[in-house]
């Protein structure tokens, strides 16, 4: 077993680790059945929703994604196996994953509360990371067994909050062919959270270059015809509002969040959707998410370091590489409360399911071919 440091985070202050800025190369969507296609039907568009609105309202018909079924990395080869095939070449990176993994890990300075399981193997030089299933699971189950306040709102109706203000803030198309009959009834909407758009980027944090799909919510305007311009990216969250400085702690915590999420996608907007106790949608705030850190070193309680993270990041990554090497499957852990992290071979050959039998047998039919790159 090897096992990172954490611990002391002073080694990782300072601004000289060298980012390269997220771009899109491909992108796909699941539609309102939660079906994969290589498209983006499923891309929205952000309009403001109305201020006082329930964010509980239709919370019974609520269609819920089912994701106890473990999908792996499937959505995200299958991509980049359509992308090498538009290219002619091999879509090259140290690094394989979805956001969400590299959000735990981008997070771990600052977030001491929650552990981390993930799948790790390497082939053709690239390591593939996917989130362990079961821990995941078992997390879940976790939270969902912890005894609530009585007074506060249930786990599940918090969450479906979330997906509500979604719903409340995006139309389906940009704002000219979008009827007012549409923006005016959003509120009656069932609310569907099987539909994604997911957006597969290049992008680098020190040493690491890595391709990383994830969801976005929103585009602001629309994307540009120029595949090399920045897309304005709109990433929804709710909060609620703040009263104390308790709740102001909280919520820039929640921040920690928020920045790494959208950094790592090059989202450069969120909008956060601030809420009474029991849900009804308040105000909106748009924050810059370049801008979050410096707001949180000026004006909060200073409780993370931007820097930190992506210095952090970019030492545990060149430590990952050297980690795991040639063939088998590795464990990728953290503990609540460790100050390490764990990296344990778990099988010595093959690739596990990490990566779809799609995807090996595309990438040796090219190695077959010759085609290296």
């Amino acid at each position: 077993m090897s096992k990172f440091e954490i611990q002391p985070l002073a080694r990782f202050a300072g601004s000289n680790t060298a980012i390269r800025r997220p771009k899109e190369i491909a992108y796909f969507s699941y539609d309102e059945t939660h079906q994969f296609h290589l498209d983006d039907r499923s891309l929205r568009y952000y309009y403001p929703p109305r201020l006082g609105a329930d964010l509980s309202k239709g919370f019974e018909t609520f269609q819920q994604l089912d994701d106890t079924a473990d999908d792996h990395l499937d959505s995200l080869l299958t991509t980049i196996i359509a992308l090498e095939k538009e290219l002619g070449e091999r879509c090259e990176a140290d690094i394989i994953t979805w956001r969400g993994m590299m959000t735990k890990i981008m997070a771990t300075p600052f977030d001491n509360m929650n552990g981390f399981e993930m799948n790790a193997t390497c082939f053709q030089g690239t390591i593939f990371i996917e989130e362990s299933h079961d821990h995941k699971l078992g997390q879940r189950q976790s939270q969902h067994s912890q005894p609530s306040r009585p007074d506060a709102p249930s786990q599940d109706l918090m969450s479906f909050w979330g997906y509500k203000f979604e719903t409340l803030s995006l139309i389906p198309d940009t704002w000219d062919p979008t009827t007012r009959d549409y923006i005016d009834n959003r509120e009656d909407l069932i609310v569907n959270n099987h539909a994604q758009y997911c957006s597969v980027v290049r992008t680098g944090i020190g040493k690491a270059k890595m391709v990383i799909g994830g969801e976005v919510d929103a585009v602001w305007d629309c994307k540009p015809e120029n595949k090399d311009e920045p897309i304005n990216w709109v990433e929804l969250k709710t909060s609620a509002e703040i009263e104390n400085d308790r709740d102001m702690l909280k919520y820039e915590r929640k921040l920690l969040k928020f920045w790494v999420q959208s950094f790592l996608l090059g989202v450069p907007k969120i909008i956060v959707g601030f809420r009474s106790r029991d849900g009804i949608l308040q105000r909106l705030e748009e924050v810059e998410t370049k801008s979050i850190p410096g707001m949180v070193k000026r004006k909060g309680k200073g409780s993370w370091d931007g820097n930190v993270c992506i210095n952090f990041t970019a030492s545990f990554l060149d430590w990952l590489k050297r980690t795991i090497t040639g063939d088998g499957v590795w464990k990728i852990r953290r503990r609540e409360r460790s100050s390490v992290i764990e990296v344990l071979k778990q099988e010595e050959s093959g690739t596990g399911d990490i990566i779809s039998p799609e995807f090996l047998a595309w990438r040796k039919q090219r190695e077959s071919n010759g085609d290296k790159k």
